[in-house]
């Protein structure tokens, strides 16, 4: 089993109809995600953008590796679900501030 920091561990542990507060344990307030040439800043948005890509595309997504690149962290991951191609591997590029995900780019 692939080992990873917390952080990274429990975003992909996170129910697709995660709370506002279990979101506050994984990312910090002002956390950017960029998935899907699209940006979402901050926990209320990241929330709107888990629960309306799951609505759209049910996935699962499994780490496969873990590789820190200059304080990226770097975790390619198998996604499963109601898409054209799947499965496919992403990357996920995580910057982690305080113990917690500041920034995700997903691609």
């Amino acid at each position: 089993m692939l080992t990873m920091p917390d952080p990274l561990a429990l975003y992909f542990d996170l129910d697709a109809n995660a709370s506002i507060a279990e979101l506050s344990t994984v990312f910090t307030d002002d956390a950017v995600v960029r998935d899907e040439a699209k940006q979402h800043q901050g926990i209320p948005a990241i929330r709107d953008w888990r629960v309306d890509t799951m609505a759209r595309t049910p996935f699962t997504a499994r780490p496969l590796s873990l590789k820190d690149e200059d304080g990226v962290l770097v975790v390619p991951a198998e996604v499963t679900g109601s898409f054209p191609g799947s499965p496919l591997t992403l990357t996920h590029r995580f910057t982690v501030r305080d113990g917690r995900i500041a920034a995700l780019e997903i691609g």
